[in-house]
């Protein structure tokens, strides 16, 4: 939901009602993850995706008819249908959607959820999407960490139903996962008949940019599109200016070493953080260096430079007293081999190199390849999309 999160509450806002239709779970080569979504407004108009394209035209006719009914839908789309190709699923795998009414009297507590991703506070949302009593379906709650002053508003039906949910979803919150959960009608552990789509909006994962040049511009442009919250940090204040780096979420002027570990003491880095090191200049890298190997948890670390750089950069690194299981952490040189000279192209494939990383992916063209498309995540916490949910 959060890609069509500002076009749902601007109608949330005037009181109309929407169709939402969101990917509640994939199988195979799906096109768009669970927690993509595609809204259609009360004067027909469309914004997001459940499926790059393929079977946008069928969700539309059912959201339409969703809006008219007040009734949800839990959809099935995919290539072994006999009306595949009639919907245009053609390129592979199979989706769930779950379509609904979105309305204030149906999501009353919409406005906060979205206060909470604005202000990158977790947040979850747990959905009945299939239920043996068509009265459950679209019952909702909404949840937070645990905590005395976080409270679930909402309901599915039952407290025994609610209690299970909300322990099973603040796990999924806490791991930054959406996914379909499976219950007996009245929240039974062992038994089917309920299912839940968790909806985590997780903050949005960081990237540290360090070194207020014009390659940092590039990155952090990258970045943002990516669905990061960027840092460019730098200790030199003439560089490091909002004024440079416009799609910037904050400029920090400071020695990057000691950002960064007020930044890890702080709780503020963890297993999706992607750190980039572009100001290759010993005083600045290595002491940043030393202290990013040695986080426990940050989903990429890269370094500018060129192979010599590197390579005196290893031996200051190993004089510092830092292992080769560590060094093993760095990517360096940053990025992946596309041929690119401008900051723009290289930023690209800093870009490519995170995103392969983070899905196991080759680096190789496709049409060099064979198998699946779409990799499986690895289970590893990295850019939990690069803004999926």
């Amino acid at each position: 939901m959060r890609d069509v999160m500002a076009d749902l509450l601007a109608v949330w806002r005037t009181g109309g009602t929407a169709g939402l239709a969101t990917v509640v779970r994939t199988f195979s080569s799906a096109p768009r993850l669970p927690g993509a979504a595609m809204l259609v407004a009360p004067d027909g108009t469309v914004s997001g995706s459940v499926s790059g394209g393929c079977v946008e035209g069928a969700v539309y006719e059912l959201a339409t008819e969703v809006v008219e009914t007040g009734r949800p839908q839990l959809q099935r789309y995919g290539v072994s249908d006999d009306d595949a190709f009639s919907v245009g699923l053609t390129c592979g795998g199979t989706i769930d959607i779950f379509i609904e009414a979105v309305s204030r009297s149906a999501f009353p507590e919409l406005d906060d959820v979205v206060a909470d991703v604005e202000a990158h506070r977790p947040a979850a949302t747990a959905t009945v999407i299939a239920h043996p009593d068509p009265q459950w379906l679209g019952r909702r709650l909404v949840l937070r960490p645990d905590s005395d002053d976080s409270p679930v508003t909402g309901s599915l039906g039952s407290s025994r139903a609610d209690a299970a949910v909300t322990d099973d979803a603040r796990g999924l919150l806490a791991a930054g996962r959406s996914e379909v959960l499976t219950y007996g009608p009245d929240g039974q552990r062992r038994g089917e008949g309920m299912e839940v789509f968790v909806a985590s909006y997780a903050p949005r994962p960081r990237m540290l940019v360090f070194g207020a040049i014009d390659f940092a511009a590039a990155v952090a442009q990258q970045a943002s599109f990516l669905g990061y919250r960027v840092t460019v940090c730098d200790a030199r204040p003439v560089f490091a200016t909002p004024a440079r780096f416009p799609t910037a979420d904050e400029v920090v002027v400071e020695w990057p070493h000691r950002y960064l570990a007020a930044q890890a003491e702080a709780g503020a880095v963890d297993g999706r953080t992607a750190i980039c090191v572009l100001t290759h200049d010993p005083k600045f890298d290595v002491p940043l260096l030393e202290v990013a190997l040695r986080l426990p948890d940050v989903g990429y670390i890269g370094a500018m430079g060129s192979r010599r750089t590197h390579e005196d950069r290893l031996d200051r690194l190993r004089q510092a007293g830092l292992t080769d299981a560590e060094l093993s952490r760095l990517a360096s040189p940053i990025g992946l081999d596309l041929g690119g000279r401008t900051p723009e192209e290289t930023a690209v494939s800093i870009a490519a190199e995170i995103i392969a990383r983070q899905w196991r992916g080759s680096g190789r063209p496709l049409s060099e390849t064979g198998g699946r498309i779409h990799h499986e995540h690895d289970g590893s916490d990295l850019s939990d999309h690069l803004s999926r949910y």
